[in-house]
């Protein structure tokens, strides 16, 4: 039985079978088997406690997607130590406040972030620097406590500072055998990991896979001819992705022509909202491959939702059911049991609250544990949940409700639009003014008058767009999401523009 996050290693198996293909050198691309991810996490465990660092100190990463970021991962929480990794694409005053916040004692580097790292932190860069860091040998694995803190991983900061999520051992352990129960033969899988490992999406994906002694292709980071050209090259069977990093996937019909993608037989897609025509398009181009829409939160566990206990078929864009010790309500104003409302959840993985931020924990937790998601839901007559829309997304026109995901599902829908997302501009006469921004899809001819029309004729007049940009790539905050909150500044720059 595991009881340490770190040590995933089933050594019942085959030691030598593959774990991860590094694709961050693309060239090279080295086959790590499981055996060397569990002698290299033992040689980082050795090498951190050799230092002197006790106990529940902090390990930050500081580096784009590599093996050895997940050795260094494992072999800290192997050493008792807590594994705090450090999205990249913040700004380094962001980087410097995640590293002081998290009280890091050393931070691990790539070449090229090495001098992004604050003065004063002992880092260690990822080369030659690591090999000779590293302390080969035996190491027993540390027991941890029922309530142990494993890691520490920060919100994505898009309205304000990012916050410190600490998530225990136990919880994600749990997380980890909840999937494994759903996919007994996960082993035979090759995955596809190519969303930042600083994030839940990829971090959660990889430790399921390799608990479950699979293999995956790992890439240093997202493009989309890349992660298709990893398909084909590595024969990827299982693919793991946010909706966004599909669609942009999609649009590369020349890539997609070139190379023989058949070995795909599953297509995870979590983290953001997806609609029908992407799964429609996604099947066009993955035939047969099963897709799986899923839902998780930093605070509360990447797996909450799964199949129906009676078998019935999940539909397109029902993000399932709740697991086995999960508790979910959803909270509309007073009623905690409505049929749609703001999903609170309570569940083995939840967090013991922000790291050194006790108001914004009062925030987020109810007073009997539920964590706050900030997420709409609606919960059909057979249980499966829908997502609607995040509560601080919903803005008001002309005082009635618009929810951004339902307006791009629709425009979405149109034939040419490949990606949408929907903003508000403040106006003194609606309230708010709909603005779209919108991509299309190679070779289609499309005005604005036309999507607005589109629009106006499958949803309410109120939710149509007054405004439509055309862009060639919607831009991706840094979780690989759309970046909202830059395009409602570049909604609001063009509307200043214009009245003056």
């Amino acid at each position: 039985m595991r009881t340490n996050l770190g040590d995933l290693v089933d050594r019942n198996r085959d030691p030598a079978r593959p774990a991860i293909i590094d694709a961050a050198d693309w060239e090279g691309a080295p086959l790590c088997s499981h055996r060397w991810l569990d002698e290299r996490a033992r040689a980082v465990a050795r090498a951190l406690r050799g230092r002197g660092l006790v106990r529940g100190e902090r390990i930050a990463i500081f580096a784009a997607n590599s093996a050895d970021w997940l050795a260094v991962y494992m072999g800290s929480m192997r050493a008792g130590l807590v594994a705090v990794p450090v999205n990249w694409r913040f700004p380094d005053e962001t980087v410097a406040h995640v590293l002081r916040d998290s009280a890091a004692r050393l931070v691990f580097v790539d070449e090229a972030r090495r001098r992004r790292a604050p003065d004063g932190l002992s880092a260690v860069v990822f080369g030659p620097d690591f090999e000779a860091f590293l302390d080969p040998g035996v190491f027993e694995t540390v027991m941890p406590g029922a309530d142990e803190v494993a890691q520490i991983l920060y919100t994505s900061g898009s309205t304000g500072r990012p916050k410190g999520v600490p998530l225990t051992h136990a919880g994600h352990l749990w997380a980890i055998d909840m999937r494994l129960r759903a996919n007994p033969a996960v082993d035979r899988h090759r995955f596809l990991v190519a969303a930042p490992l600083y994030h839940m999406n990829a971090l959660a994906s990889s430790k399921f896979l390799l608990a479950g002694h699979a293999s995956m292709a790992l890439l240093g980071q997202f493009t989309a001819t890349r992660y298709l050209e990893a398909v084909s090259r590595f024969g990827c069977t299982w693919l793991t992705s946010v909706p966004t990093m599909i669609a942009l996937v999609l649009q590369e019909q020349e890539t997609i022509a070139r190379l023989d993608l058949s070995s795909v037989e599953v297509v995870t897609m979590g983290s953001a909202p997806a609609t029908a025509a992407l799964f429609a398009e996604t099947r066009r181009v993955f035939p047969g491959a099963r897709i799986v829409y899923a839902y998780g939160t930093t605070e509360a566990g990447p797996v909450v939702f799964g199949a129906h206990p009676d078998g019935v078929p999940t539909p397109d864009l029902a993000l399932g059911t709740p697991l086995e010790g999960v508790e979910m309500r959803l909270a509309a104003g007073a009623d905690l049991d409505a049929e749609e409302g703001e999903l609170q959840m309570r569940c083995p993985a939840n967090m013991p609250g922000y790291l050194n931020l006790p108001a914004k924990t009062a925030e987020a937790v109810t007073m009997d544990g539920f964590y706050r998601t900030g997420d709409v839901m609606r919960c059909d007559g057979q249980g499966f949940y829908y997502f609607v829309g995040r509560v601080d997304d919903m803005f008001t026109v002309n005082g009635e409700n618009v929810w951004p995901s339902e307006v791009e599902k629709v425009l979405e829908g149109h034939p040419d639009i490949a990606q949408a997302c929907l903003v508000p501009v403040p106006d003194p006469v609606r309230g708010n003014m709909p603005v779209a921004f919108v991509t299309i899809r190679p070779g289609a001819r499309l005005d604005a008058d036309a999507v607005k029309a589109y629009a106006l004729a499958e949803a309410p007049a109120y939710m149509h767009p007054r405004r439509v940009h055309f862009l060639a790539a919607l831009p991706l905050a840094s979780t690989n999401k759309v970046d909202r909150v830059l395009l409602a500044r570049k909604a609001q720059s063009a509307e200043t523009a214009a009245s003056t």
